[in-house]
Order: C-alpha cells, then sequence, then structure tokens
C-alpha cells in the first residue's frame, strides 16, 4: 500500500517541489494551499488538491479528513507553509509579529494537533517541520522572522521526545538560501509594512551589502537538495532530528554549533556589525 504525505503551502516553492517528488516516488500526496485553484497544475490521479489555510483551523481538520478519505492513511504531515518578515524589530508592529507567529508556529502547531489522533492511532507516522538557517542563528533585520523559527525549532525537538514514546517521529528541515524559489519576493512584499527608522540606516545599508553576497553565494541547486532531504527526512527510518541540507548557510551553522560562544559572537560580530560605533 502506498503512503501519504501531506504536504502544506504547495503553491510555489519547496511545498510545490515537494509534492512533486512525492508524488513521482508513488506517494499519495494531498497537497494542501490556501488557494487550490493554484495547484491545479500539481493534479494526478495520486495527487489531491485541496483547501488548507494553517490560520483557519477549521480548513485543516477538512484537510485532513480528506486526505484520509481519499487515500485511507497519512503517514508523514509536512509543515511546509510560512513566510519570513524583513526589517529592523522597532519598525514592526505588534500585529505584524502576531501574524508571523500565526503563520510559522501556531499554523504548524495546529496542523500537528489535528494530524496526531490519528498518528497516534497508528502509533506510527513522522512530522517534518521546514525552519531556517535563522532558526539557528539570529539574523540582524530578521529577527521576527528568527525568533518564529527559533520558536519551531525548540517546540520540534521538545515533541520528538513525547511522540518518540509513540512511534512517532518528528524533523526539522534547516534550509541556507533558495534564489529559486519565490520566498525573497514574498519576504520584500512583508517588508513593505515595516515602519523605516533613519538612525537605523548606515547599519541597515550594511547589512543589506552582507545579505547581498550571502544571496550570491547560495547554492544554485538549493531546491533540489533541500527536497531531496526532505524524502530523506521522511524515509530514512532513523531518529535523526536536523538536517541542513545547504553548503551556503553550513559554515555559521558549523560555528553555531561547534565552537565556542565568544568564537562565534567574534564571527558573527565581524560578519553583521563591524565598523559600527
Amino acid at each position: 500500500m502506498s503512503q501519504t504525505v501531506l504536504i502544506t503551502g504547495t503553491s510555489s516553492g519547496f511545498g510545490e517541489a515537494a509534492a512533486r517528488r512525492f508524488a513521482s516516488e508513488g506517494w499519495n500526496v494531498v497537497a494542501t494551499m490556501r488557494n487550490p485553484e493554484a495547484g491545479q497544475a500539481l493534479g494526478r490521479e495520486n495527487v489531491l488538491v485541496t483547501r488548507l489555510d494553517v490560520e483557519d483551523r477549521a480548513s485543516i481538520d477538512t484537510a485532513i479528513a480528506a486526505g484520509i478519505a481519499q487515500f485511507g492513511n497519512i503517514d508523514v504531515v509536512l509543515n511546509n507553509a510560512g513566510y519570513g518578515l524583513f526589517g529592523i524589530f522597532e519598525g514592526v508592529s505588534r500585529e505584524a509579529v502576531q501574524k508571523q507567529f500565526d503563520v510559522n508556529v501556531f499554523g504548524a502547531m495546529d496542523v500537528v494537533r489535528a494530524a496526531l489522533p490519528h498518528l497516534r492511532a497508528n502509533r506510527s507516522g513522522t512530522i517534518i517541520n521546514v525552519s531556517s538557517g535563522a532558526g539557528v542563528i539570529g539574523f540582524p533585520m530578521a529577527s521576527v522572522y528568527s525568533a518564529s523559527k527559533f520558536a519551531l525549532e525548540g517546540w520540534s525537538e521538545a515533541l520528538s521526545y513525547e511522540l518518540g514514546s509513540l512511534g512517532i517521529k518528528v524533523k526539522i528541515i534547516e534550509p541556507g538560501g533558495a534564489p529559486q524559489t519565490n520566498f525573497m519576493a514574498r519576504m520584500s512584499g512583508e517588508t513593505a509594512t515595516v515602519q523605516p527608522i533613519g538612525d537605523y540606516v548606515p547599519f541597515l545599508e550594511q547589512i543589506v551589502q552582507v545579505y547581498g553576497g550571502m544571496a550570491g553565494a547560495a547554492d544554485a541547486d538549493a531546491v533540489e537538495k533541500v527536497i531531496a532531504a526532505i524524502y530523506e527526512a521522511a524515509t530514512d527510518g532513523t531518529d535523526r532530528l536536523r538536517y541542513a541540507p545547504t553548503n551556503d548557510i553550513a559554515p555559521l551553522l558549523t560555528a553555531r554549533r561547534g565552537s565556542s560562544e565568544d568564537e562565534y559572537r567574534a564571527l558573527t560580530r565581524g560578519l553583521f556589525v563591524s565598523g559600527q560605533a
């Protein structure tokens, strides 16, 4: 019997690519998105395109029920839906912060909460949460996004112990940059809501240059690497928690996890705040 994966945010980017990869491997795919009309290109016999808005709990319940009704089971839940809010924290409204957490954290939590009775009854399954290098490293001008991904990582790790007792695995994917997706375009759109503050301009000018260099160093095949890591997480049968598939973020992840706090801070201050008063 074919296995089934439910994926959030499949209208574009990692979600769409993951839906195509799993379907091509013979999996049943519940490809969910806020506007199912945007996903008609995914349509095939083993793919159910259906509505799921992570901010609408009723739509979550409906999508999970539809997937089980169509395919008989859900084996893997891939929380991919999310977006990034980019800008100086002081210029971000409380409402914008709430929105960031509603999607990236509470939305993922609601999807998992809704799926758990089914997975728990089966005493099996895998939950894969798409985080970010920004879930390990606090990036300036992305403090709210980083905060949401730090929260996602902490919750995922703690959840892995709780659910491991029931035979359910939890995995975290930590991508770096992926210029091939529309993530940066979406981030730029959200940035338009951030209030500009003149005192930060010199810092912002430096950071824009830093991020420009980082974007230029992003893996050309980042999407393929991330999707390969997602598929590995779903199928490797291990208790491995974290997968960091792209090379661009590897030096910073290594520094964060493999060096002293002083060494790490010296590295990141040199990258982000050199020359500042």
